[in-house]
């Protein structure tokens, strides 16, 4: 028995709980940028299409650090990617708060991003190898790090940079630094397939051959799901914040939107390792479109349920498309994963400099309007994707 078969044989619920770390401490620092926007439009005159640029140059080195990083991680049995990637995120970050312009600004966000770019991959393409017979729902708990991360960054900051201002985000290193030891002490080094021998080609050729049409299938509808999620996430808090809301609020409306996103990415994982994963998926797509609506509309305090409702919804398939992608093609489990999280999250904020200008021009409620109704068209595309059990 190699060794990845035998770390299958049951869930290692302490390394499960390490990778889930990693995943919470990135994604907490890359969660603080979107609340924290309208501050920052306000402090360096920022308009929506440099808004729009900053966002998509972030997700930018998603979409090319992921794949190349999950690449190289299927290859090499290194910790470099996740230990690297984690303390670019959580040192560079924090000094946004004392970015004097929007070019330094850019630069601290951009080294953010590059950082949560190298960690995911690895990460996510060891939880296979210690979840058991349990993968989609493992996968759904890592997963909830990151988006209960998104969920708690913008209270916290929010709450933080309300008390103490923006000039003291750097402080907040200080819980990163403390994550990041911890997992120096007990995060295991990645095991791989072995396919280094074989070459780009070759190694493309073995783990994706036979079924790159399935996986060119997800892949498509996750990025239209980012490319719908990317926009609301980065432009709502400033519609919200045009509507009267103030910072807190702001970020307590952003935060429900993740808390549904992190209930639903447990119960869609839970529910699709009962009985089956297209199902899951075309349900929460579905209703995407209707609970996005919602949350642009709902009058008032009502804003905050239509908030955690179009989160549930937006959310739900992210760890989805991942597993069916790593059962697909299980022995390039980090490069399919970066390419279902990284690659099409990249490619679908990626996008956001176009969004923003339209906003600047036909205005930003017109956007949002006609963005959620981007989610129907995944329909076609998930009634074509395999009975993955």
């Amino acid at each position: 028995m190699t060794q990845s078969a035998s770390l299958k044989t049951s869930v290692n619920y302490n390394i499960i709980f390490v990778l889930t770390l990693v995943h919470f401490t990135g994604d907490f620092y890359s969660s603080f940028f979107t609340p924290l926007l309208p501050v920052f439009v306000d402090k360096l005159g920022l308009t929506l299409a440099k808004v729009g640029l900053i966002t998509g140059m972030v997700r930018l080195f998603s979409f090319v650090v992921q794949p190349v990083t999950g690449y190289l991680a299927d290859r090499h049995e290194t910790r470099g990617f996740i230990l690297t990637g984690l303390f670019l995120a959580f040192f560079f970050i924090p000094f946004s708060g004392v970015a004097p312009n929007f070019w330094v600004l850019l630069l601290v966000l951009c080294l953010g991003s590059i950082g949560s770019s190298m960690f995911h991959p690895s990460t996510t393409g060891m939880v296979p190898l210690y979840s058991g017979n349990k993968t989609g729902f493992c996968l759904s708990v890592y997963n909830t790090g990151g988006t209960f991360a998104f969920a708690l960054g913008p209270v916290f900051i929010t709450w933080y940079v309300e008390g103490f201002g923006l000039e003291k985000m750097p402080y907040t290193l200080g819980l990163g630094a403390i994550a990041f030891f911890f997992c120096i002490r007990y995060l295991p080094v990645p095991v791989t397939e072995n396919l280094l021998h074989l070459g780009f080609l070759g190694s493309i050729k073995e783990t994706l051959g036979k079924v790159y049409k399935p996986i060119l299938l997800i892949w498509v509808v996750m990025v239209l799901r980012a490319v719908t999620g990317q926009t609301f996430i980065t432009f709502m808090p400033i519609y919200l914040a045009g509507k009267g809301h103030d910072l807190v609020s702001v970020g307590l409306i952003v935060s429900l939107f993740i808390m549904g996103g992190t209930l639903s990415g447990l119960l869609a994982g839970y529910f699709a390792d009962k009985i089956g994963f297209k199902k899951i998926f075309f349900v929460s797509h579905a209703f995407m479109a209707p609970a996005l609506l919602l949350y642009i509309y709902l009058p008032g305090p009502f804003v905050y349920i239509g908030s955690f409702l179009a989160g549930f919804c937006v959310l739900a398939s992210l760890p989805l498309g991942v597993v069916m992608a790593q059962k697909l093609a299980p022995k390039s489990r980090s490069m399919v994963s970066s390419l279902m999280m990284g690659f099409a999250y990249g490619l679908g904020g990626a996008i956001s400099p176009f969004i923003g200008k339209l906003a600047d021009i036909y205005g930003l409620e017109n956007i949002l309007f006609y963005s959620a109704f981007i989610p129907i068209a995944t329909l076609f595309f998930i009634i074509k994707f395999p009975d993955i059990e």
